[in-house]
């Protein structure tokens, strides 16, 4: 993503305090059960993710699962509903009943970058869903193919694409993910054109970069490192202020001349609106409990998307406001929408 405060997820760490503790310690059994017409939960939960299988927001998910059933002793089923960009989830739980039993782990591109990308969005991110809790922060990195592509660096593969206009095409999870636009605001910043072509998840824009289908995509570190490694795939930079702990050699997009442009995501847990306050403190406990085990906090980082731990419920929903407020002028001067 580009054109936005460079550094979110830092100010947010150093702005932690016990408040998202406190809430969920102090909810009783018996409040519990009168918010929710019974103890909660008492049945099987559905965790949707609204992109397809193989991508960061399904690892993510899957990771956590076992754990938060563990946690609420009951099952936390994971399913996948992808399409458009995510909004075909998202919105799925934005119009479920709020009772606890549907949650989505929505992302930036779901929230702020929707409610700028769609003149007729369905959900109101802020209005329609309640956010529960963050879960890890996104550092993009952008990466071409290596068969059929010569690139020695970002200057040469900047050079090739402003001579070569619609010559190459790139991958993406959808219209209006976060590699969509990723990929979009890098080819406007540096005045070149190339075409989008969206799929149903990263899984599927792996695929066909290896086959030759798009020459490059916008993503995150893990998923580009086993393409890395074998040759396969060549990253070029990775557009966040630090280089990723995961690829230690590939410089920043600033240390390859493009200093203003950055390109991040975070994922976050929300449920449908009006969902009872006892509901929401327990599963936000629940996940940032979750996000303090050994394993998986060193899964998370070993995937380079650290985690976010720390926000309230009501810290969340206003970071969430706050990255709305962001983005919508962000994508409309952009002019990129997609009905």
């Amino acid at each position: 993503m580009t054109d936005t405060r460079t550094s979110r997820h830092a100010v947010a760490v150093k702005r932690r305090t016990l408040m998202g503790l406190t809430g969920a310690a102090l909810m009783t059994p018996g409040l519990l059960r009168a918010q929710t017409g019974g103890q909660w939960p008492n049945r099987p939960i559905r965790l949707i993710v609204p992109f397809g299988p193989g991508g960061g927001t399904d690892i993510t998910v899957r990771l956590l699962a076992p754990k938060l059933t563990e946690l609420l002793g009951q099952n936390v089923i994971v399913e996948n509903k992808p399409g458009a960009g995510s909004v075909l989830g998202t919105d799925f739980v934005a119009k479920s009943q709020p009772d606890g039993y549907t949650f989505v782990l929505a992302t930036l591109s779901s929230t702020g970058v929707a409610a700028g990308l769609y003149r007729n969005l369905p959900y109101d991110p802020v209005r329609d869903l309640t956010a529960i809790a963050p879960t890890n922060f996104i550092p993009i990195c952008h990466s071409v193919i290596t068969k059929g592509l010569t690139v020695k660096d970002t200057a040469d593969w900047i050079a090739q694409l402003k001579a070569n206009p619609n010559k190459y095409s790139y991958g993406s999870s959808g219209i209006g993910s976060t590699g969509h636009l990723a990929s979009a605001n890098f080819l406007q910043r540096i005045g070149a054109q190339a075409v989008h072509v969206p799929y149903r998840g990263a899984g599927q824009v792996f695929t066909a970069m290896l086959a030759g289908e798009v020459q490059f995509n916008s993503d995150i570190p893990s998923l580009m490192l086993p393409y890395n490694r074998d040759g396969q795939v060549k990253t070029l930079f990775v557009a966040t202020d630090e280089r990723s702990n995961l690829m230690p050699d590939v410089p920043t997009a600033a240390e390859v001349g493009l200093p203003e442009y950055k390109a991040y995501s975070w994922y976050g847990i929300f449920g449908p609106a009006g969902l009872p306050s006892a509901v929401v403190e327990r599963m936000a406990s629940a996940i940032d409990e979750a996000l303090g085990d050994a394993t998986i906090r060193q899964r998370l980082d070993e995937m380079g998307t650290p985690p976010m731990r720390g926000y309230t419920p009501a810290r969340f929903a206003q970071y969430v406001k706050d990255e709305v407020d962001i983005w919508v002028p962000i994508v409309k001067a952009s002019g990129a929408t997609v009905d």
